[in-house]
């Protein structure tokens, strides 16, 4: 009887702890699993000697396939310019006539005869006023449309019905409405650009926690406080993903709307390069347009991975 009254007590303490105990265990044994493997990434390393602080294999597993895909490029090209007598200029010849643009990259010989330089400058404006704009509307746009339900639903059936329409089906009404190629093509870039960012922005702001917004409601926060506190760091990552998409879009449709409105870009370079039957001044072209819309993506995906912060495992 006296174990009775004794042990019943214990048990009663003891039985609530065990799917504790049970947890503690698998989280434990997640945990030494983890260990386990980061310490074979930190083992491999040092089992394969490669020279005093400095891994080259890592090095060269970066710069090799890159270089590979680049003599792959140029391989064709001489194929292809080699297949196609003189209709296509040779990789040589394209280099000679590249060094003798950017030697003098910003001269100018007239309103319609300026430098490669002066082109990428314009096209950059153009660029950057439309996202800007667009920017402007667009991302206060997506944080009311992710806030509220009813502006969700009233605008989600316009934007699935605006967002596939080409950007160029929009330099009609520009013509028409702003009656000037500049204002035009600004246009354009801000119709394309506005739709990544409320989309992103959006649905950031729907896939914030509840929890969140719970607290919000129980400590009675103001709405400004709820977007500034609440909204903004966690929606911040989507909303710089919709930033690099719009960069990206708008970079690739300036190149068209300039070639259909003329005076100075980039696009209208290259058009102009066409009607002189320029090919390797056309080819040029392409490849600062890539180079250009290269580095706008990386300083973006830089920016957008400063300002994203990932869990913490342990």
């Amino acid at each position: 009887m006296v174990s009775a009254v004794f042990h019943s007590p214990l048990e009663s303490r003891v039985a609530p702890a065990a799917p504790i105990a049970e947890d503690a265990i698998k989280t434990i044994a997640t945990q030494a699993d983890t260990t386990r493997a980061r310490g074979q990434k930190l083992i491999e390393p040092a089992a394969r000697p490669s020279g005093p602080g400095f891994d080259w294999r890592s090095f060269w597993l970066t710069v090799l396939p890159p270089v590979f895909g680049l003599i792959l490029l140029i391989g064709v090209w001489a194929l292809v310019s080699i297949s196609t007598a003189s209709s296509i200029p040779s990789p040589t010849e394209t280099f000679k006539q590249a060094i003798v643009i950017f030697s003098d990259p910003f001269y100018r010989k007239g309103p319609n005869d300026q430098g490669v330089g002066w082109n990428i400058l314009m096209s950059l404006e153009r660029v950057a006023v439309g996202f800007g704009l667009a920017a402007a509307v667009g991302i206060p746009a997506g944080f009311m449309i992710g806030r509220f339900e009813f502006l969700s639903r009233m605008f989600n059936p316009l934007i699935s019905l605006l967002r596939p329409v080409s950007p160029l089906a929009w330099l009609p009404i520009g013509l028409l409405v702003f009656k000037g190629a500049n204002p035009a093509a600004i246009w354009t870039i801000f119709i394309c650009s506005i739709w990544p960012m409320i989309i992103n922005t959006a649905v950031g702001v729907q896939r914030v926690p509840q929890d969140y917004m719970n607290v919000a409601r129980v400590l009675n926060l103001s709405e400004w406080k709820i977007v500034t506190k609440i909204l903004f760091p966690s929606v911040l990552p989507y909303m710089l993903t919709g930033v690099r998409l719009a960069v990206g879009t708008a970079w690739l449709v300036i190149v068209a709307a300039e070639m259909l409105t003329g005076g100075v870009g980039i696009g209208f370079w290259v058009w102009d390069e066409w009607n002189n039957l320029n090919v390797k001044n056309i080819i040029i072209a392409i490849f600062v347009i890539g180079i250009v819309g290269l580095i706008l993506e990386f300083a973006l995906i830089k920016i957008a991975t400063a300002f994203t912060f990932e869990e913490v495992k342990s």
